[in-house]
């Protein structure tokens, strides 16, 4: 770790342009100096514990956003399925990998699936989802931790753990804070797991055993259980300390454990957590942490694309094909939403751009530039071509997602009632006029507050993927181009296109 860079290449950003480099840098600072999955064995004398890489990153890799879904194929999980078994005799099995299992593309059965033997898979990318979650931990349906790490680029976080006569513990940590202090014996409640570790050996233990190490030399190891000072811990060897204990008179429920741990320069750290000896007792993880880590991001973004998509689609053809009904008394707001509906769908200029806004989302190219440094490709809904290869999508169904939420639909509800301000007479001017400004003018703040995100996606798509992409690109610069002569269409539309609308809507409010 001595060797490290300060500024770790790996953090910025999964084969963002240089998947070389990264490269390059892993075969330097790393200790096993090897590209794609493997298999490490660490032997003892008391047994062998396999380390298994998951190399889930694209080739060739697209910048951002598009890198943010790792991906294997058949090939790769069968190499991953082989090294599985391999390690089916190692006393235990961890897995690591950048990607978290929820943002990995993997053919059937799945990556939880073949990694289900593991004790632990040790992971990053997601980190702390930018300090809204601090600790994202879960377990798999077949037992196996999923530990997601904070990143060490801002947060300077790293990870220990060690097996203690086979019982799995570990500690997420920031670099500098001394001492560093890990409990093994007993190890957290929310952590165990029958299924891969010999819990019954708690129960027979005759020491408290914590990890403490510092810069420094450690002064004191205090140990307290359910607040009760249970005595100072005594150095075995190494970063070991002991502290006899009997852990018959804790069978009853759940206990909590506490260390603090002194050096000789004054500095003090402390750990605690909750343990039992029962092994027929479990504490659950974080809902949102688990629903983030568990959920299969790319099927939910493909789902919901599709969906909305759809609703969008429907609700266009529909009102299409329905005749307009009269309105009733009183006029409401769903009464008038559904109207100027029909007027949008009854009006061909209309009606065809956002039904063909809708379409191209889905099936057209959204832009062509350089997706990797000096290749070109095209980006689509449904995935990437670029140099000869197809990159299934990922995020390009939540970046739709976003373009549907964030603009296509806001516009078509913006057509909307700008064109029911026009049937009820009026034009841009006269509108601003009626007096109603806490109902006008906030409507037109949030369209130009999305029209500036909508310019903004132009920008980024310049500074990221070049000035190509930037002008061969109808889903951003073009769009953006064409909205604002859109609207101006609705505002100056001839009163004739409008009449129908208009006398059902007058004569409505005057009866």
């Amino acid at each position: 770790m001595a060797n490290l860079p300060w500024h770790s290449e790996e953090d910025e950003g999964h084969g963002e342009n240089c998947v070389a480099g990264h490269q390059r840098e892993s075969r330097k600072y790393s200790a096993m100096r090897r590209d794609g999955s493997f298999r490490y064995v660490h032997s003892a004398p008391f047994g062998n514990y396999s380390f298994i890489s998951v190399d889930a990153t694209r080739s060739p890799g697209p910048k951002r956003p598009f890198n943010f879904f790792g991906i294997l194929d058949e090939k790769q999980m069968k190499e991953l399925l082989l090294l599985a078994k391999e390690s089916s005799q190692s006393n235990h099995t961890i897995w690591f990998g950048h990607f978290t299992t929820s943002t990995i593309l993997s053919p059937s059965p799945g990556i939880q699936s073949i990694m289900s033997s593991a004790t632990a898979y040790l992971c990053g990318h997601l980190h702390m989802l930018g300090g809204l979650m601090p600790v994202l931990h879960t377990r798999h349906v077949q037992g196996t931790l999923e530990l997601e790490l904070g990143d060490w680029k801002d947060n300077r976080r790293y990870r220990i753990f060690a097996f203690d006569h086979d019982l799995f513990s570990f500690a997420d940590l920031v670099f500098g804070r001394w001492p560093v202090v890990l409990i093994t014996n007993p190890k957290p409640l929310l952590y165990s797991c029958g299924k891969h570790e010999p819990l019954e050996r708690l129960l027979h233990s005759t020491h408290i055993r914590v990890l403490a190490f510092s810069l420094s030399s450690i002064a004191s190891v205090t140990v307290r259980i359910d607040g009760a000072h249970l005595g100072q811990a005594v150095h075995l060897s190494g970063p070991i300390f002991v502290l006899k204990w009997n852990p018959r008179n804790y069978v009853n429920g759940t206990h909590n454990i506490e260390v603090v741990v002194q050096d000789s320069a004054g500095r003090s750290q402390s750990a605690h957590h909750v343990f039992s000896v029962q092994e027929n007792i479990h504490l659950t993880f974080d809902p949102l942490a688990s629903f983030i880590l568990l959920t299969d991001h790319c099927i939910l973004a493909r789902v919901l694309f599709v969906l909305i998509v759809l609703i969008q689609l429907a609700t266009l053809i529909t009102f299409r094909l329905l005749v307009c009904p009269q309105l009733k008394e009183p006029p409401g707001f769903v009464s008038l939403t559904s109207f100027s509906l029909h007027v949008l769908s009854k009006i061909n200029i209309f009606y065809y751009s956002v039904l063909l806004l809708t379409l191209y989302t889905v099936l057209g190219p959204w832009f062509f530039g350089e997706i990797i440094d000096g290749k070109l490709g095209c980006c689509f809904s449904f995935g990437i071509f670029v140099n000869g290869h197809f990159l299934q999508g990922g995020m390009t169904f939540v970046v739709g997602i976003l373009q549907l939420v964030f603009f296509n639909i806001p516009l078509m509800a913006y057509l909307c009632w700008s064109l029911l301000q026009r049937c009820f007479g009026h034009n841009f001017r006269s509108h601003l006029r009626k007096g109603k400004y806490l109902k006008i003018i906030p409507v037109h703040l949030l369209m130009l507050l999305l029209y500036t995100w909508q310019v903004y996606s132009c920008y980024f798509l310049h500074m990221t993927y070049g000035t190509l992409a930037l002008l061969v690109s109808p889903l951003r610069t073009w769009l953006t181009l064409l909205t604002p002569v859109l609207v101006r269409c609705v505002w100056t539309l001839k009163s004739a296109e409008l009449g129908a609308f208009m006398v059902q809507l007058k004569s409505h409010l005057s009866s």
